[in-house]
């Protein structure tokens, strides 16, 4: 491989090429690693282009959801939470409890078939565009480390500088501010745990009367910002199961980020007013070597050399080579979003049959979770026999039986539920007195003493049927058992 640094045309600073590892053996090393073993630190080159600034856009779009997300209320409830010390989850403003296990089991499916589905069809379009480690990564962390020490010529000669007093300055503004942003992320984090208002409670009380939250805040702080300062695309590459995963369901249908080999081999570099016919002529293709797109890459692979698990189809080198052919007078696309059989074929995107199969597959899950959610009744109630509780026989004759009853109140405002026999003439008793409400988006539990007279027994278990009322009207019936004496004995 090699590393020529002639310029295409001219030779200014924008095409130096990158010192590169002349590895043929490629696919058996890790980009971010020497022979040694020893990481090899990547200062990728600031890009621009035009999928660099719609990347940009759909970033400011998604980071302003996921910072405001637990502010945004939805019929007084949060966009998103997910509060696993309560049991408490709450997607679009709908709340979710650990009873909606059918729910939660069909919406993970859901995910599931979305990610095949789009790594079938789009490769790792998740990672460059949509994932949160590399939106803030790439599109807050870097663009502030480029903000305060320079471009990647300027950084990689400050990392190998002795230290001095700028050098030091600069270092220390620049993790002074990771560090808080860092802080800002835990917080954010924790609002989606907890909710916002709880966090907004804790910040304002004293902080002695908090010193685990403090504690495990900033042990998150501490690991948000080693992410983001030290371990960096190591998070990808080693961490992330994406990579290894998408091996498993692309194809040569499946669009990616690829090189159009066919088009530019035999690299070579431009000549000074070299046409494009005596270049053919000369065997040479339209890659003139200038490393511009490992240059930029934010993992450090050569996309020329194919597909690679380290690839996040970020985009970043389509814009670097595109930005060179315009230089050149070169059509754009020699690096592009492209499948293996248009490159090598010419053929158009193809709707393939495993595609459509899972596109089945998605629409089928799409559709129950979507019943699943809208059919949820608003008063969910479980009643059962509390644990280790027999039966006993009250002061005038009476089988009396302890139950425990669970309701869940998905609604936005607080309910009176009543109990009601519906197949047997007896007595039940709410525990505590009073009348039950249920608060709204809450769950309360409370126990249930039925009393039947033995003459209502059918044996030793009668099935009993209660039903529910919720301000005033009938919601469901549940079932149960009744446990009585095996024998009862009457005077005649």
């Amino acid at each position: 491989m090699s590393t020529s640094t002639e310029s295409p045309g001219a030779k200014g600073p924008e095409f130096q090429a990158e010192q590169a590892v002349d590895w043929t053996d490629f696919r058996d090393h890790l980009s971010t690693a020497e022979r040694s073993g020893k990481r090899r630190w990547l200062y990728p080159k600031r890009v621009q282009g035009r999928f660099y600034r719609a990347r940009t856009y759909v970033s400011w779009m998604l980071l302003a959801v996921l910072f405001a997300g637990p502010l945004i209320r939805i019929h007084g409830n949060p966009l998103l939470m997910f509060n696993l010390v309560e049991r408490r989850f709450a997607v679009l403003g709908q709340i979710f409890w650990p009873h909606d296990m059918v729910v939660f089991a069909v919406a993970l499916l859901l995910g599931l078939t979305s990610i095949i589905i789009f790594t079938t069809a789009f490769g790792r379009l998740w990672c460059g565009w949509t994932c949160p480690q590399t939106l803030l990564m790439e599109m807050v962390f870097r663009k502030l480390e480029c903000a305060i020490e320079g471009d990647s010529v300027q950084q990689r000669a400050l990392a190998a500088a002795p230290w001095s007093a700028r050098k030091l300055l600069t270092k220390g503004v620049k993790h002074a501010i990771f560090f808080g942003l860092s802080f800002v992320i835990a917080n954010t984090l924790l609002s989606y745990i907890i909710g916002s208002e709880q966090l907004l409670g804790i910040i304002r009380d004293d902080p002695r009367r908090h010193l685990t939250g403090l504690a495990f805040m900033l042990l998150f702080t501490l690991l948000f910002y080693a992410i983001f300062a030290r371990f960096r695309e190591q998070a990808c590459i080693f961490i992330c199961p994406y990579g290894r995963f998408q091996s498993t369901v692309i194809d040569e249908n499946t669009l990616v980020v690829a090189y159009d080999h066919p088009r530019g081999e035999r690299r070579g570099a431009w000549r000074h007013r070299q046409t494009a016919d005596a270049r053919r002529a000369a065997g040479l293709g339209d890659c003139v070597n200038c490393r511009q797109c490992v240059a930029v890459c934010p993992t450090g692979i050569d996309i020329r050399d194919g597909t690679q698990m380290e690839c996040v189809n970020c985009t970043a080198c389509i814009d670097a080579c595109d930005a060179v052919m315009d230089r050149l007078g070169r059509p754009r696309g020699l690096i592009r979003y492209a499948s293996l059989n248009s490159i090598e074929r010419g053929e158009p995107v193809r709707f393939t049959p495993r595609l459509g199969a899972y596109l089945g597959l998605l629409a089928g899950l799409a559709g129950l979770l979507t019943w699943l959610v809208f059919s949820r009744s608003g008063l969910e109630t479980t009643l059962l026999r509390a644990p280790g509780a027999l039966f006993y026989q009250t002061a005038d004759g009476k089988i009396a039986n302890l139950y425990t009853v669970k309701l869940v109140n998905r609604t936005t405002r607080d309910i009176a539920v009543q109990f009601k026999l519906a197949n047997a003439v007896g007595d039940l008793q709410v525990m505590g007195g009073g009348g039950l409400i249920v608060p709204k988006q809450d769950l309360a539990t409370t126990s249930v003493l039925i009393d039947l007279p033995p003459s209502a027994l059918q044996g030793p278990t009668t099935r009993l049927r209660v039903r529910v009322y919720a301000d005033g009207q009938m919601v469901e019936t549940l079932r149960t058992m009744f446990i009585g004496p095996e024998h009862e004995e009457h005077d005649d």
